[in-house]
């Protein structure tokens, strides 16, 4: 490997196949995308890498999202915008809202927030929720998949900027 391909993108990349898969596993909860990114290594740049894990999200088929939905559904965390500053009655709102998609759509809600101000955030969540709730499923299907995708991108981007080790979390 040349010596331009950064430090994390080569640990990366020189991982055994198992680590790697369950190294982007923590960034995409889809088997298939994973599988899929860790088969095509070496990435000569994070820009490859960012391009595969793009056209492989493109590619997931219903089943692989609904996959990848469920894991962001069981990972330990609040819900979504939950930690942000705002009122008690904000926060009650957002759980309400939280509660009614997952039972509209039968999975968590998602949404891409890397360039959100924090103080910016619950309003921004809120808001998204709300208007997401009108939308039928097939539509709020693409609108999930899209926003799982650049969720993917941004902890991958993460992974091969941090990566320590084979096994280190998104």
């Amino acid at each position: 490997m040349s010596a331009q391909v950064p430090v994390g993108l080569r640990r990366f990349n020189e991982a055994d196949h198992g680590a790697a898969e369950e190294a982007l596993l923590a960034c995409c909860g889809s088997r298939r995308w994973a599988l899929r990114l860790a088969a095509h290594r070496p990435y000569p740049d994070v820009e490859s890498l960012l391009a595969a894990a793009s056209e492989a999200s493109y590619d997931l088929r219903p089943a692989d999202l609904a996959e990848a939905l469920a894991d962001e559904s069981w990972m330990p965390q609040p819900l979504l915008g939950m930690r942000a500053p705002g009122s008690q009655a904000a926060h009650t709102a957002l759980r309400a809202a939280h509660a009614a998609y997952e039972a509209r759509f039968g999975h968590v809600f998602v949404v891409c927030l890397e360039s959100c101000p924090p103080e910016e955030m619950l309003d921004t969540v809120l808001t998204s929720i709300r208007a997401r709730l009108a939308h039928d499923p097939d539509e709020e299907r693409l609108i999930a998949s899209e926003e799982l995708r650049r969720i993917a991108i941004s902890r991958l981007v993460h992974l091969v900027a941090t990566h320590s080790g084979a096994g280190a979390r998104a």
